[in-house]
């Protein structure tokens, strides 16, 4: 028997590969297959199954790509439906793979067609449980996501899972080893822990779900303090369940260089231009319009997140990264890629085209300037929680996910001295480019964002908001 997880992390998703004897099955797969072919080709085995836990909301699956190039079997827990062609898994049924087996088992609640993946060995001992997003390292999935209005709601859904924990995850041997679909960082839980492997035994001791309580107190725990989910979920869960284009293709279409004369007649015609170079870089020049988001940070997560799936793009990327930046995008549904800039940015400002920059500052020229300049706001885009938990006082909230919506800059305007900052320094760049394509130009970047404001507890007001905390 052979088990490998192959974990993403700007994703933190963990799929797997399992073998025996020369049969192998893939759980939770990602967009971009090659992996688990070149273990499989590595291995010398055959890809016979193709398990998915659910209808994953937070990136593309890899499904459909993988069976065509594998002739494998796509597998669904009970109720799944679909418009490619699926097995559709009995509660209980038995899958042999090799030597060993394995076993679905039904457990709504982060969705209704959710289902774990438990391995028996080849004694027919339990050995391992695949639990996708219905059991985390110290959390379980969020009961919010598959809400039909009135007709199943997150309260049902979080029954459904108290139900299914009790019933398949409670009695498994403490020694069964836990293998979750996500790590620290996904939006799919609340607070997931750092590990991305545990065992039956030390969460049934950590994991505050399923410690001893009544289902009322359970659907309470796992409902209470759940931020809003990504925009951009229900489009790549309908994605998953519907379908979409081979990752062939749109490589294909993406990887098309464009010289400068092309790439301006795309942006004429109303294409957008996204800038995936270091957020560093980006400030020092751009193209004017450009939105930022750096393939150093959670770059698919905000990409789905604020960029639009309907609208075409084009791509200014490091050279050498174009390829990687459209698998990327790929992962969490983006299909309309037209191309990258032949030659990057360096080809575009040394042709002397128009070309566009953020200030950066350091954190005690914001606090020069706070005292002096009535014109001066502070614009902190960390989330409402973090900026609850203390901020500067004369600061304003506009979390990033809201500057998508051009009204939420109704009170900027360009008489404003505009400083703008994050937790670390990610997030401001991608703000600030939003707020520079809405026409809004004095803006100034805060290098090292909160992590910097901090360390000057003498030059700053700071406070909480124990309203939104509490």
């Amino acid at each position: 028997m052979f088990i490998e997880q192959l974990y993403t992390s700007c994703l933190s998703e963990a799929a797997y590969y399992i073998e025996s004897d020369g049969v192998a099955a893939i759980v939770d797969p990602l967009r971009d297959i090659e992996v688990y072919l070149e273990l499989a080709a590595k291995r010398q085995a055959s890809i016979k199954y193709i398990f998915e836990t659910h209808f994953h909301a937070d990136f593309v699956s890899g499904h459909l790509d993988l069976a065509a190039a594998t002739g494998a079997t796509i597998v669904y827990g009970p109720g799944t439906s679909t418009k490619f062609p699926v097995h559709v898994a009995a509660n209980k049924e038995i899958f042999n793979i090799g030597k060993i087996s394995i076993q679905v088992l039904h457990t709504p609640g982060h969705t209704l067609e959710s289902s774990c993946f438990l391995l028996k060995d080849e004694t027919g001992k339990d050995y391992a449980i695949f639990t996708g997003d219905t059991l985390f390292i110290g959390d379980v999935g969020r009961p919010d996501l598959a809400q039909k209005g009135n007709e199943i709601t997150m309260d049902d859904l979080a029954g459904m899972m108290y139900d299914s924990l009790q019933q398949y995850i409670m009695p498994l041997a403490d020694d069964v080893i836990l293998y979750p679909a996500h790590g620290a960082g996904s939006s799919c839980g609340k607070n997931l822990g750092p590990e991305t492997s545990s065992t039956i035994g030390i969460q049934k001791q950590t994991n505050y779900a399923l410690q001893p309580q009544t289902k009322e107190d359970f659907i309470k725990a796992v409902t209470e303090g759940l931020a809003a989910p990504p925009l951009y979920f229900p489009i790549n869960a309908k994605i998953n369940k519907e379908g979409y284009s081979s990752l062939d293709s749109v490589l294909k279409k993406g990887l098309q260089p464009l010289d400068i004369l092309a790439f301006k007649q795309k942006i004429k015609s109303g294409i957008f231009v996204l800038d995936t170079r270091n957020a560093n870089e980006f400030t020092n020049g751009f193209i004017p319009g450009s939105i930022s988001i750096g393939l150093e940070g959670r770059f698919a997560e905000w990409a789905g997140s604020l960029l639009s799936f309907d609208e075409p793009m084009i791509l200014v990327t490091e050279e050498g990264k174009e390829r990687e930046t459209i698998v990327r995008l790929a992962r969490v549904g983006f299909d309309k890629i037209e191309g990258y800039l032949l030659g990057g940015y360096s080809a575009w400002q040394e042709a002397g085209e128009p070309t566009d920059m953020i200030i950066n500052v350091e954190a005690d020229e914001l606090a020069m300037d706070l005292p002096f300049d009535e014109n001066l706001v502070i614009v902190d885009v960390r989330k409402e929680t973090e900026y609850a938990s203390e901020h500067i006082k004369e600061a304003i909230n506009i979390p990033l996910n809201d500057l998508t919506d051009p009204g939420s800059m109704a009170n900027l305007e360009d008489r404003h001295n505009i400083y703008v900052h994050c937790a670390g320094g990610y997030r401001s760049v991608i703000a600030a480019s939003l707020i520079k394509k809405q026409g809004i130009h004095n803006l100034r970047n805060v290098i090292g964002g909160w992590g910097t404001i901090k360390e000057l507890k003498d030059k700053f007001s700071f406070e909480k908001d124990t309203a939104v905390l509490n």
